[in-house]
């Protein structure tokens, strides 16, 4: 039983605090950006930030859809890279910047449809003139998102996750500058508003963009991946493998990334204070989610290695050392959240009844964040082993049966309002845990003698 003992954990928590640790800091950047998009356009107007709040959760959650979709490279580049076949890995990255293109055409024309029938939602009225043009700009940032995303998960899978790093805190520094200038109307701009943010962050996502390119370019050490960048040609068969492994993938992201969504839909037939509430809340919340991711990802990438290796004792390690470390962060989360629940909200807005709205809103957030981290954990285990369809079917069961109707059951029926509605996600999480800690256990379980 000594293989148990945290002690024997340590290598394990060492590889994925080296790995996981310069994506945390590329993630956080952009959460600091969103953060600041949000205090920025909340003291800007209380009605800016209720629009901001409807468009974000809409739009994000198309992005973390396309995103998902983009990690069907993480376990093709870790097989290839545990035999060593750089040239290969070039060839997959250029065929995954084609399936992620071809992807994001079919996300934007689902958008392009929502934005043409905004008026069905549900949303208040007075909020419609905000949320076209900042949905209009912030739909079109999402081609150079799914591009970039390419890129990265490149960078990260064959561990130099330094680079992305550095390239996301480049984009969401200049993202903050150009917050500054077009939301208040610095340095002879005009002052845009709530659409300074959108443009700002167009840009940035396209600057992302190209530096991720030249340094892919101009690196040394990625001679050999440009090799099989430039021979391998892009095909069918590489496209279709792709979309076998991504749209699950992306599937089990947008189905728990649409639960918010609708949610954020949900709350928003409460009115425009509820709206705001629910925005500050939920970019509180993407602090923790995004070390959680973090510590997913360098999950994933060092599952997808052993799983190259046929090594499952390491795989079964890597995947518990994730869940300690996760837990970890949960507990210092909550800390945090409880000490300072009633001034948080206040960092956000100025408004007293959006602040109580808030505070009520805290604690529910700190009891999903068990739940929020394991899963997170679990189903990038799943993801490194490439079991990507049955992630998609537990976040159907877990989200869109359980999650959502629950959450509108205690909200309406129930009358419990924005809480009740927002009880949605400890009890879709909750669901997840059991549904993916059970497959984990199967699929580790089989590949021992």
């Amino acid at each position: 039983m000594r293989q148990y003992t945290i002690a024997n954990y340590k290598p394990y928590y060492k590889s994925l605090v080296s790995l996981g640790v310069p994506i945390i800091i590329g993630q956080l950047g952009a959460i600091i950006t969103g953060l600041a998009d949000t205090i920025m356009v909340g003291q800007h107007s209380t009605e800016e930030l209720a629009a901001a709040s409807f468009v974000n959760n809409v739009i994000n959650a198309f992005i973390i859809l396309g995103t998902g979709f983009s990690y069907n490279l993480t376990p093709l580049i870790g097989e290839n890279l545990a035999i060593n076949k750089k040239i290969a890995i070039g060839g997959w990255l250029k065929n995954s910047l084609v399936a992620n293109l071809t992807t994001t055409l079919l996300i934007v024309s689902v958008l392009l449809a929502l934005l043409l029938n905004l008026e069905s939602l549900g949303q208040p009225e007075e909020l419609l003139p905000l949320i076209r043009p900042y949905f209009t700009v912030s739909m079109c940032s999402i081609f150079f998102v799914m591009l970039y995303n390419s890129f990265r998960q490149f960078v990260e899978g064959i561990a130099t996750p330094s680079v992305s790093m550095w390239v996301l805190l480049a984009g969401n520094l200049l993202n903050i500058i150009g917050n500054y200038i077009l939301i208040y109307g610095k340095c002879g701009m005009p002052e845009l508003g709530l659409l300074g943010a959108g443009i700002s962050t167009l840009i940035s996502r396209m600057v992302m963009l190209l530096l991720f390119v030249a340094v892919f370019i101009w690196r040394k050490d990625y001679a050999p991946y440009r090799e099989g960048f430039a021979r391998i040609r892009i095909n069918r068969q590489s496209w279709n493998r792709l979309n076998a492994i991504g749209w699950p993938i992306g599937l089990q992201q947008g189905l728990e990334a649409g639960t918010f969504c609708i949610t954020a839909i949900m709350v928003g037939w409460l009115g425009s204070l509820e709206l705001a509430a629910h925005q500050i809340a939920i970019t509180i919340s993407t602090i923790s989610f995004t070390i959680y991711l973090g510590l997913g990802a360098a999950v994933a990438i060092r599952v997808s290695y052993f799983k190259g290796a046929n090594d499952w004792l390491q795989v079964r390690k890597i995947s518990l050392a994730g869940i300690h470390l996760a837990l970890l962060v949960v507990a210092l989360v909550c800390t945090i959240l409880f000490t300072f629940r009633s001034e948080l909200g206040l960092i956000f807005t100025d408004n007293l009844d959006a602040n109580r709205l808030v505070v009520t809103l805290l604690p529910i957030l700190m009891l999903y964040q068990i739940g929020d981290s394991t899963q997170i954990i679990l189903s990038n285990t799943l993801r490194g082993l490439a079991d990507v369809k049955a992630i998609m079917w537990i976040s159907l069961v877990s989200y869109f049966i359980v999650a959502i109707p629950s959450g509108y059951g205690l909200g309406f029926a129930c009358h419990w309002g924005i809480s009740g509605i927002w009880m949605a996600y400890p009890i879709g999480f909750l669901c997840a845990v059991c549904l993916l800690g059970n497959r984990v256990y199967q699929q580790v379980k089989r590949h021992f003698v």
